[in-house]
């Protein structure tokens, strides 16, 4: 295969061995100098349309997600939705979910490549960007991260159970859903801060007690 779409042609179609086969082969090609500038206008197409050829497989083997979205996850750093870095998190929050491990852990890892750019501001504040997301606002940036943390914390606290009481340290944590969100909250507090963090917590309880407000009328 010496192309993105014939690799990602066979990850969806072929059988066990030549899925895998195929999966592999997707990290030699995106970081090889093969193929110039069409080889990007094939990574964008790709990742652009994952969470519909995602759908397409969802009834198929366990081996075949697993395949498809580690392909995703190894060129996933070079999309190009600049001004919307969170445009695949819908299928992500999905992903966090799934009983495969090396599945979640691919979300893990495409959620966390986002964080360095969209708390840019919050670490270097005043000070201009030097890399990937040059058009994102700040203000944009604080509502994608607020985003995400009510989205992570709502998933967390859905997937609580009694018995992780006894576990303080994250990785400690009981491989699964729990532990995989967990993980990009921690990722999360260490990119913003404490005093964003507290900030991002006030505002979703704030948020929390309004709608219950509404709710009850």
């Amino acid at each position: 295969m010496k192309s993105l779409p014939e690799c990602f042609h066979a990850i969806l179609n072929a059988d066990h061995q030549a899925s895998s086969v195929a999966a592999r082969q997707v990290r030699k090609l995106v970081y090889s100098s093969a193929n110039g500038r069409a080889k990007y206008v094939d990574i964008k197409r790709l990742i652009n349309s994952a969470p519909g050829e995602y759908a397409k497989i969802l009834a198929s083997e366990s081996w075949r997600q697993e395949n498809f979205v580690m392909a995703i996850s190894v060129m996933y750093f070079l999309h190009e939705k600049e001004s919307q870095p969170d445009f695949l998190f819908p299928w992500l929050f999905s992903l966090l979910q799934h009983e495969n491990g090396y599945i979640r852990h691919a979300a893990v890892r495409m959620i966390e490549n986002e964080l360095g750019p969209l708390t840019y501001h919050i670490r270097f504040p005043g000070e201009k960007r030097a890399f990937r997301h040059e058009g994102l606002l700040p203000e944009l940036a604080d509502n994608i991260l607020y985003q995400l943390y009510a989205n992570l914390t709502t998933l967390m606290n859905n997937l609580w159970k009694p018995a992780y009481k006894r576990y303080k340290y994250i990785y400690s944590l009981p491989t699964g859903p729990y532990k995989s969100v967990q993980m990009i909250l921690g990722e999360l507090g260490d990119d913003c801060g404490d005093k964003y963090m507290e900030r991002l917590e006030k505002t979703f309880d704030m948020n929390i007690a309004v709608n219950r407000s509404l709710n009850s009328w």
